[in-house]
């Protein structure tokens, strides 16, 4: 990472794989965490990522590290016009939405961790720098 990050915004894949210990998000982390980039993600994400199997001390450890922003009902507004912005609607994209809506109103430059590149850049734009994990 050689370009300034103010912000990064980790996806449910981001935060799974920093709490299974992925060695490349792990690198990535501490790379952001070296430039004191701040990390956050979106309500919904802890929802996402919380089931039977998560290691739920590590869970607890990594949500301490990280910045929780909450979904308003101003931000399910704004998350309900960026769907319908990019054409998409339904289920399948409801928490991608809270999470694009939540990066793009972040200190910038702002990137993402995710799995879902194509759907985060119809919805985040050229605004997010989109990291693929």
């Amino acid at each position: 990472m050689s370009e300034r990050i103010e912000t990064v915004v980790l996806d449910s894949q981001g935060m799974s794989a920093w709490i299974s210990q992925s060695r490349d998000v792990l690198a990535m982390i501490r790379s952001f965490h070296s430039m004191a980039a701040g990390l956050v993600i979106s309500a919904n994400t802890v929802v996402e990522i919380s089931h039977a199997r998560v290691n739920t001390a590590r869970l607890n450890w990594v949500l301490s590290q990280i910045r929780i922003e909450p979904v308003t009902e101003h931000a399910a507004g704004a998350s309900a016009a960026l769907l319908k912005q990019a054409g998409l609607h339904g289920h399948k994209y409801a928490i991608d939405a809270t999470v694009a809506e939540m990066a793009l109103r972040q200190p910038g430059p702002v990137a993402m961790l995710t799995s879902d590149v194509d759907d985060m850049a119809r919805l985040c734009g050229t605004r997010v720098r989109l990291i693929a994990i």
